[in-house]
């Protein structure tokens, strides 16, 4: 098998690196084939289906050897179990089982239901289905159907057992403190790692202690309360449980969108009361620009009233003012003016003196021009 595989595994590369002319490509060479017992694309065989392995003398791989990758054959592990509801630490432990030396031939026990019941309990899974389980791993490369439950020499030399597998933890078991324990004293154990958290005992627990939750699941999906064992009582209880759950489902979902709502709301309102807050900022500011004590309305109010009190108002004499020399004559208009207004005429003794005293003003300026 081993021959085939690899053979086959050859000309397939082949048939990738050839051109179309039959030669390889220049700068390509043919990589060496991986180690590899059975491919991943099939399940591992039964012991009891494979063709009798020759009748040359069983011979076992010492552990320097077998850690020094020197044997001519891969050396062969074998792992044994129940693996009763196959879970990812069994296949953890076949994984370091496979992984012991550079090329193992990984060979699997599983025991039967009938030894299973008797020292260890009932189990999820009938023997058929566990043995499929494992027979779907990838590390596995053969499996060994009804497999006993303490292992004897006669057993380890029919299938030509070079190291037996599993955890460094005492099994107690059928009357002995460890089944493995003439394996250990003959060194071929090869202990391994259990994965702490997952066990099958662990998963049981889980469905038990969470019995109604997985019965009304079922219940749910279609199977029916004899299937499940439930009576008719019960039966009912879970559907109106399923219903209540269903209102409850559905009010936390409305809570949590109006939440998500009400969130929403809360961020536009900040948002629109840091806009407003900043609108009022800069209207507040425009404000006091215009109508502030120093803002432009009172520059602009300034401005206009110094220009109509510059309008309303006659100008200014000049600093350097004419002398009574340089002055001109009085304008001819106060004449009349004075007449119309000053009263009737008085006794010419008393205006004659003023009259005289204004037309000698005038005759002394005419002189004097």
């Amino acid at each position: 098998m081993e021959a085939q595989s690899s053979s086959g595994l050859l000309l397939s590369r082949k048939r990738k690196r050839d051109g179309s002319n039959g030669e390889t490509e220049e700068g390509e060479r043919l990589g060496k084939i991986p180690r590899c017992t059975v491919g991943l694309k099939h399940p591992a065989p039964f012991a009891d289906e494979l063709v009798p392995a020759d009748d040359k003398p069983y011979e076992r791989v010492s552990m320097d050897e077998a850690k020094r990758g020197t044997p001519q054959r891969p050396v062969r592990v074998y792992a044994d179990g129940i693996f009763d509801v196959f879970h990812s630490g069994h296949a953890r432990a076949l994984m370091q089982a496979k992984c012991l030396f550079p090329n193992t031939h990984l060979i699997v026990g599983v025991c039967s239901d009938d030894l299973t019941h008797k020292y260890k309990g009932f189990t999820v899974m009938n023997e058929d289905e566990r043995y499929d389980a494992i027979r779907h791993c990838r590390y596995v490369d053969e499996v060994v159907r009804n497999a006993p439950w303490t292992l004897t020499p006669e057993f380890l030399a029919r299938h030509r057992i070079d190291f037996v597998a599993h955890d460094d933890i005492p099994y107690s078991s059928a009357g002995s403190d460890d089944v493995y324990k003439h394996i250990k004293e003959a060194g071929m154990f090869a202990p391994t790692q259990r994965t702490e958290g997952i066990s099958t005992s662990d998963i049981i627990t889980r469905i038990v202690r969470d019995y109604d939750v997985y019965v009304r699941r079922n219940l749910q999906r279609g199977y029916t309360a004899k299937e499940l064992n439930v009576s008719f009582i019960n039966e009912k209880k879970y559907h109106l449980q399923e219903r209540v759950d269903k209102v409850k489902r559905k009010v936390r979902d409305v809570e949590e969108k109006s939440k998500e709502f009400v969130q929403k709301v809360e961020e536009k309102s900040i948002d629109l009361i840091q806009k407003w807050e900043e609108k009022s900022r800069e209207f507040i500011g425009n404000f006091l620009q215009m109508f502030g004590p120093e803002g432009a309305l009172k520059h602009m109010l300034k401005e206009g009233k110094g220009r109509m009190l510059q309008a309303i108002s006659p100008r200014q004499s000049p600093n350097s003012s004419p002398t009574r020399e340089e002055r001109s004559p009085s304008p001819t208009f106060r004449l009349p003016f004075f007449t119309k207004t000053s009263p009737p005429p008085s006794p010419p003794s008393h205006h004659s003196g003023a009259r005289g005293y204004l037309i000698s003003d005038d005759d002394d300026e005419d002189d004097e021009n």
